[in-house]
């Protein structure tokens, strides 16, 4: 029971992370934009912030359970990973904790075509959860690395398709609904409170970024060579 408590609150993490991480910030800005001017009544502004994030969690459930079901429903597959999880996790880690130090680069193509955007945007309400369904799917490095470098590994070590993706999916929407709290509070101070969040997304990703490097290494020196001392 500890361990999945441990895994949901890793997950919840990643996603939070994700969520105020470049790329997403700035699909997410898009969002907050939408609900906030597309949204006459502060009840909808919320419930419009609330689809949005369901949107988003609906995508990480349903690639989390295609993902881990079809990976574990393989016998040979299945039987290997549960044994050499702890093996395949340091490298995984380790290359993952790189992207976020920005110490490894790689370009991803994850922009929203506009015109799917902008179509959207005339959905009122529905398009609220439309967009957070498509905006979770445009993966770019980042969370492209911590959905399929770190949720997925983790989800797959605790069997797990369901409940933590659905951690991650809320996670990297809630400053979409925390915002489309403000919005309907009526509160003058949204804009310091993106920077606030874009200061705290720096140092968080590094330090996460570094933390995955050192528990990949430490997982590579047991796991692999076998130091039982470390």
């Amino acid at each position: 029971m500890t361990e999945i408590l441990l895994g949901m609150a890793s997950a919840f993490w990643l996603g939070i992370l994700t969520s105020i991480s470049p790329c997403p910030m700035a699909t997410n800005i898009t969002a907050i934009s939408y609900v906030g001017r597309k949204i006459a009544e502060p009840k909808k502004v919320f419930i419009a912030g609330l689809l949005y994030t369901i949107g988003r969690t609906l995508s990480y459930v349903v690639l989390g359970v295609l993902l881990v079901s079809s990976l574990l429903s393989a016998p040979i597959l299945s039987h290997f990973l549960q044994k050499q999880m702890n093996l395949i996790l340091g490298p995984i880690l380790i290359l993952t904790g790189m992207v976020l130090a920005e110490l490894l680069q790689f370009n991803l193509n994850s922009g929203v075509n506009q015109k799917v955007q902008n179509r959207l945007e005339t959905m009122g309400m529905f398009g609220a959860l439309l967009m957070g369904v498509v905006f979770a799917l445009s993966f770019c490095p980042v969370s492209a690395a911590l959905f399929f470098g770190s949720l997925i590994p983790v989800a797959i070590k605790f069997e797990s398709g369901i409940a933590l993706p659905m951690a991650y999916g809320i996670a990297t929407g809630l400053p979409v609904l925390l915002f489309a709290i403000l919005i309907s509070a009526g509160a003058k101070r949204v804009g310091q409170t993106f920077n606030k969040l874009t200061s705290f997304e720096k140092w968080a990703r590094l330090a996460t970024g570094y933390i995955f490097i050192l528990v990949g290494i430490y997982f590579c020196l047991t796991h692999i060579f076998g130091f039982q001392g470390v």
